[in-house]
């Protein structure tokens, strides 16, 4: 049977022209579990080589005859609805728009050039804002020695079930064991203690590009929960705090910029509780989105003041201008490519990828539309015109000029792929000087006159960016409930919602609502108290405690 069945997979990959991989084709077929093809049961087995058989999927007989067979099988659409079944939509929309592949190595994916290209243009927007405010790139190593990695107890005890350990080199264990970083902060700085000896050499402020590893986790996810990740980390030091705080806020600034102004998603800008705080910093700022479809709120990126906690443990110390000993001032930040998958769970839908225009490596495909007795050679050149003219506006634009797909196959793939814009040429569009355009967002088609393609095309996507956020805000909005006591709370939660609640800004309080709404979809935590703080009336009590509120602040489930 293993046989038979990795000779229908093989069928199945060329029906798609992709790579052939036997479990990707597999997965695409019965989901993203197998990691074998052992792993598949006999009787599923069997029961996909009938399928195969009676729908006769790959029948060399019809290749003999049709060298250049037109493919007008769609079945590139996903078998799993965004409103019925998000996790496996999820999945399938990430490998099916080819983002990702799945590695051998649980936790661990390939990033393909789809996904990196979006990961590239929020790298060169941020890369340039820290170089405006003299922010420079370094890099560290990977590994960091035990003894280093536990100087500071608090910060490693936040850590420690994420930790992976080289233990090994060849046939030989290490007589030290070397860590995997999940973070830099203990590798990076013996070295500023190294280089910082007085108020000249402040502040020092460093980023790196790198992946990190982080392991404690069962059920990765890809973007949003894996083990080994991309993301930037910034590490500064300043004489005062004064300077510290003002950049936790330009960071966090800049991170909103990224998920609104780039990725079209709204965000809330705020601060961790003392409970939700980055281990042994001072204090957490964050940017938090939400997910309406599973109610979940998602931490989208974090600014971090450590204080003088660390500059303790490293002895980060200098001599200021009055010639006094002093202890400098951290900061940390970070954001990872779980940008990405937030990305994909707001704007997704029942047809695949659905990508903001700003971050879309394709922002335009150019489809040709045959038909009997056509000049296809007048079509081709109608759509390289077009090309041409859309990249000289700058434009990203790609097109489709491949003869063994028929144009509805094409739309269907360049649909999962998230191409905010499809430009459709056909015979009488060019009698018309003229292109169809439609849109990936929402599928209006319109017509544009060829005088003014870029131009028109360009207010398309500016048009499409900005919807994108404004339905996401609206989608989020939502779902937001304002809620005063425990009981209100109790039933925004089970609605899934994202809640807004008087709180005493307690420790032992937060942990209690944890404790009291453990359950099977998860516990409920804090958020982030947003910046924005409603008018808290005069007597108001804390939902959870009945205790006079202090402040009003974000909780729900999250990922």
């Amino acid at each position: 049977m293993g046989m038979r069945l990795l000779s229908l997979l093989r069928r199945r990959g060329d029906l798609y022209r992709r790579p052939f991989s036997p479990l990707s084709v597999l997965r695409s077929l019965v989901g993203p579990s197998p990691t074998s093809l052992r792993e598949v049961p006999r009787d599923l087995g069997e029961l996909l080589i009938s399928r195969h058989c009676n729908r006769g999927m790959a029948s060399s007989g019809a290749k003999n005859v049709r060298k250049k067979e037109v493919k007008k099988e769609t079945g590139l659409g996903l078998t799993n609805k965004k409103d019925e079944n998000f996790g496996e939509w999820y999945s399938e929309v990430v490998v099916n728009s080819e983002m990702i592949e799945y590695y051998d190595i649980s936790g661990c994916y390939i990033l393909r050039p789809w996904t990196m290209a979006i990961w590239e243009t929020l790298q060169v927007f941020f890369d340039a804002e820290l170089k405006k405010m003299n922010i420079r790139n370094a890099y560290f190593p990977l590994f960091v020695t035990q003894n280093v990695l536990q100087k500071e107890k608090d910060h490693i005890e936040g850590f420690a079930p994420e930790v992976a350990w080289v233990t090994r080199s060849g046939q030989s264990d290490l007589e030290v064991p070397i860590a995997i970083r999940p973070t830099s902060e203990t590798v990076m700085y013996p070295y500023f203690a190294k280089w910082i000896r007085g108020h000249r050499d402040l502040p020092l402020k460093l980023n790196q590009w790198c992946n990190v590893v982080r392991w404690e986790f069962s059920h990765p996810t890809p973007f949003i929960r894996s083990r080994e990740f991309l993301w930037q980390e910034g590490h500064t030091a300043f004489a005062t705090k004064e300077e510290a705080d003002q950049e936790v806020l330009e960071i966090l600034e800049l991170y909103r910029s990224i998920y609104e102004e780039f990725l079209a998603i709204p965000v809330i800008r705020g601060r961790k509780s003392e409970l939700e705080k980055f281990a042994g910093g001072l204090y957490t700022t964050s940017v938090e989105a939400f997910i309406p479809n599973t109610g979940r709120g998602i931490q989208g990126a974090t600014s971090h003041c450590l204080g003088q906690n660390f500059a303790k443990m490293f002895e980060i110390g200098f001599e200021n201008e009055k010639g006094e000993k002093a202890m400098v001032w951290q900061n940390s930040w970070a954001y990872s490519t779980r940008t990405i998958g937030v990305m994909v769970m707001v704007h997704g839908d029942d047809k695949g990828l659905v990508l903001p225009p700003r971050v879309a490596a394709v922002q335009v495909v150019v489809v040709p539309v045959p038909y009997k007795d056509a000049d296809m050679q007048a079509i081709f050149d109608a759509c390289s015109a077009t090309v041409q003219t859309l990249r000289t506006a700058g434009l990203r634009v790609d097109t489709d000029l491949r003869e063994n797909y028929s144009p509805g196959w094409k739309y269907s793939h360049w649909e999962m792929k998230g191409v905010p814009l499809r430009i459709e040429i056909g015979p009488k569009d060019i009698a018309n000087n003229q292109v169809r355009a439609v849109r990936r967002d929402n599928g209006t088609k319109m017509d544009i006159p060829v005088g003014k393609l870029a131009e028109q095309v360009g207010e398309v996507l500016s048009s499409i960016q900005e919807s994108l956020y404004n339905t996401a805000k609206q989608k989020r909005d939502d779902c937001i409930r304002v809620i005063n006591t425990w009981d209100e709370f109790i039933v925004a939660l089970n609605e899934k919602k994202m809640i807004l609640a008087p709180w005493c800004n307690e420790e032992e309080v937060e942990k209690d609502v944890k404790q009291r709404t453990k359950g099977e979809l998860g516990a409920a935590k804090t958020l982030c108290t947003p910046f924005d703080q409603p008018r808290l009336p005069e007597g108001t009590l804390c939902f959870a405690s009945g205790k006079p509120a202090k402040i009003w602040t974000y909780w729900g489930r999250s990922y």
